[in-house]
């Protein structure tokens, strides 16, 4: 079987080496920055630049890019009424972060937007609780759409070493000779729930690509340096050679539940994964959305060429004296050993140390190294 088609068809690639001298610049979050690099790279193949309002409408309107292609997440730059005059008047503009200017964005189209619609649209609430709508909410009143060209990386920091580009990963990918490749996301250290999960994907792919999220969280989530310390960790404890490949994904997560999963979906596709893993509550947050929701979204979208690989919540049963999931194991809740993660912060904020069936020793010593380990 051929490697998985991009998102759209092609690989996006916005790197350049254009001269920034002289233009009017706009700052921008780290975050955003980074998603200016995800377009570059081609992470958010097919777009090329910030959604113009065709694109923005129909993400809203339907989770599809005026293209028709699905897209359900707005990729957008907002700025207050001054800084869009300015910047249509200059055509193309840098934008930039407290480390500098790193990019050239032609300005194409500034558009308003309803942000009680799009909330509605993008999140299925407009309860300001919500971390997305709260963004939402509070951005700016325009919207600037257009092309992007990326002229200057960030500097080397220890998180970043672990980056990798479609390209790295097709290729990282094609060496290790793997045909069928299962997408794992994650915004947690793992779980022994967690690693059966991507385990039991070995059963029917050559390998699996855990790609945790690193950037923006909401309070009481963990802090990047955790994650990524506890995957190296577990991998290298319990996994076999030739199994896993782990690279960040430098994003922030927007709590979209249903929606996201879909986004989650094809940025993996473009790093050139066959199926991604979908469990309980993907994506989710607080009680907004039904446990498997972000299943059953998929029915919406069958054209991806990426597929989804469902799963039930694994837990340890103290009377299977095995891992396992509603599908497999008849016996009542008393015997499960499992946790919610509020209730694992909890213990670890305490010290303590979760069950061996929770959590492997070795994760929950990398997470009592560190002085801080959630999102304040």
């Amino acid at each position: 079987m051929d490697a998985i088609r991009p998102h759209g068809g092609r690989l996006v690639s916005r790197i350049s080496q254009k001269n920034t001298a002289g233009m009017f610049s706009i700052s921008i979050s780290e975050d955003l920055a980074n998603d200016v690099e995800n377009i570059a790279d081609g992470i958010f193949s097919p777009l090329e630049g910030f959604l113009v309002k065709s694109d923005f409408d129909g993400v809203v309107s339907k989770g599809r890019l005026a293209s028709d292609l699905a897209w359900t997440v707005p990729i957008v730059l907002d700025v207050d009424k001054e800084t869009a005059q300015k910047a249509k008047d200059s055509g193309d503009v840098t934008l930039k972060t407290t480390h500098g200017e790193f990019a050239v964005l032609h300005v194409e189209e500034i558009y308003t937007f309803d942000k009680t619609k799009t909330s509605q649209a993008v999140y299925g609430t407009t309860d300001v609780n919500h971390p997305g709508v709260a963004k939402t909410i509070s951005m700016n009143d325009y919207l600037i759409g257009g092309k992007i060209d990326y002229v200057t990386r960030p500097g080397a920091d220890p998180i970043r070493k672990y980056r990798l580009t479609p390209t790295d990963t097709r290729k990282a990918f094609s060496h290790a000779g793997w045909k069928t490749i299962a997408a794992f996301q994650t915004r947690n250290p793992p779980h022994v729930a967690h690693e059966m999960l991507q385990k039991e994907s070995f059963l029917s792919c050559d390998g699996v690509f855990v790609n945790p999220l690193i950037g923006k969280k909401k309070s009481g989530d963990f802090v990047d340096e955790v994650i990524l310390e506890s995957y190296i960790t577990m991998i290298e404890n319990y996994y076999p050679k030739n199994r896993c490949t782990l690279a960040t994904l430098h994003t922030e997560m927007r709590y979209a539940g249903p929606k996201e999963a879909i986004h989650h979906a094809i940025m993996r596709q473009n790093y050139g994964c066959t199926n991604i893993i979908i469990g309980r509550d993907h994506a989710g947050v607080g009680k907004y959305y039904s446990p498997f929701a972000a299943q059953e979204i998929f029915s919406d979208f069958p054209d991806l060429d990426i597929k989804p690989l469902f799963f039930p919540a694994f837990y340890y049963c103290k009377k299977c004296l095995a891992f396992t999931n509603e599908r497999a194991c008849p016996h009542s809740p008393d015997f499960h050993e499992q946790i919610s993660g509020t209730k694992l912060r909890q213990i670890i904020d305490e010290g303590k140390s979760p069950s061996e069936y929770i959590m492997r020793p070795e994760v929950v010593k990398v997470i009592q190294s560190f002085k801080r380990s959630f999102v304040e």
